[in-house]
């Protein structure tokens, strides 16, 4: 196959594009130049998409010895998910910009450019996952599973991508069970990525000031810290900056009666009013998701063998879950926990089904109560 292999500059995908080149593909490297400020540098582990993260790709496509480009995606980037960072937060919304990057840039733009340009597949260094199974009458279905790497795994942030973009992604990380292994794979091919770290945080805010940043972009707008029966205990410089079962950083000039830690339970944009209280009220067992996206044929009544994870990293939590299908013709899911609660669940947060390993589907945070 023809394999365009997306590569960041960092040792995961220098790793995935090598052993897509050891599988007999024919592959070209691709750097994807996302920042409008290409002279920008790295700060340790913070930030990417830099110069030197391109000389770094470049380096490694060197060494496989695969034809390499730079493809200025900056302005999609922009117009896709950083603005889409900027409204949701402006609205009160917590956004996922990895999630929003692999939906828009990585396995729309990317993908589609590629196979415009006569590609078979994308391959990233995602850790995730690609199960195929054939039936008697020779139908492929592919699915999306976590990875043995649990620190790793991001088959939650790629669950966003559906049946038609998985069908042509390709992710030879799935079967490595540590990043120890890549990295000693990477040392071990001549790779000088091996010992680079990963990045982490919001790859456009490098300096890891979000707040700061959305500062910049949205402006001063000063309001009012409220408790929960509307009594002012301190002053924020934006409501946008803050998300539900956010605990630090609030600024509260009066403490709890009690003496007990509270947290941002709400943000009502509408008012500029921040909402603080007990940690209990964070606590929810019912969940309403819009946009779905399923990879697996969805379900129409009610289902209770699977579990839901509302954080890249979160603890999956048992639940039975349904599709819903609005007055606009979009679908959504309802979701219900039998087991233990989540907490601190925000509007705009992604919430990935998974049946044991198995990605099933994904859907956009509308509203979480406690029932």
């Amino acid at each position: 196959m023809r394999v365009l292999a997306a590569m960041s500059g960092g040792v995961d995908s220098a790793v995935a594009a090598a052993l897509a080149v050891e599988a007999g593909h024919e592959v070209v490297g691709v750097h994807m130049a996302l920042s409008r400020n290409r002279d920008q540098f790295r700060t340790g582990s913070r930030g990417c998409c830099s110069i030197e993260d391109a000389g770094d790709a470049r380096r490694a496509a060197d060494v496989l010895g695969i034809p390499y480009y730079v493809w200025d995606l900056s302005e999609r980037f922009e117009e896709t998910v950083v603005a889409d960072f900027l409204s949701e937060y402006e609205a009160g919304r917590t956004p996922n910009p990895c999630v929003r990057c692999n939906e828009h840039i990585k396995f729309e733009a990317l993908l589609d450019k590629a196979t415009a340009l006569g590609f078979d597949a994308v391959a990233t260094g995602h850790y995730a996952r690609v199960v195929t199974h054939e039936a008697p009458d020779g139908t492929v279905t592919r699915e999306l599973h976590r990875s043995p790497n649990d620190e790793k795994d991001q088959s939650y942030v790629l669950a966003v991508m559906g049946p038609d973009r998985l069908a042509r992604a390709m992710f030879p990380l799935g079967g490595f069970a540590s990043k120890a292994e890549v990295r000693a794979e990477a040392e071990r091919r001549g790779l000088s990525v091996s010992a680079k770290p990963d990045s982490y945080d919001i790859c456009f805010v490098a300096d890891g000031d979000t707040r700061g940043f959305l500062r910049d972009r949205l402006g001063s707008r000063p309001g009012e810290v409220v408790d929960t029966d509307g009594a002012v205990v301190g002053e924020h410089d934006g409501a946008y900056a803050f998300t539900v079962g956010q605990r630090k950083g609030l600024g509260l000039g009066t403490p709890a009666a009690d003496g007990r830690a509270r947290y941002v339970v709400d943000v009502q944009t509408s008012t500029n009013t921040v909402v603080v209280g007990p940690a209990e009220l964070l606590s929810v067992d019912r969940v309403a998701a819009g946009k779905a996206v399923w990879l697996a044929p969805p379900p129409t009544a009610w289902v209770d063998d699977v579990e839901v994870q509302v954080r890249a990293h979160g603890a999956p939590v048992p639940a039975r879950v349904r599709t819903t299908t609005a007055a606009d013709g979009t679908t959504g899911i309802d979701v219900e926990l039998t087991g233990r609660p989540l907490r601190g669940v925000a509007a705009g947060q992604s919430l990935v089904v998974y049946r044991g390993t198995h990605v099933l589907g994904q859907g956009t945070v509308a509203r979480a109560w406690r029932g």
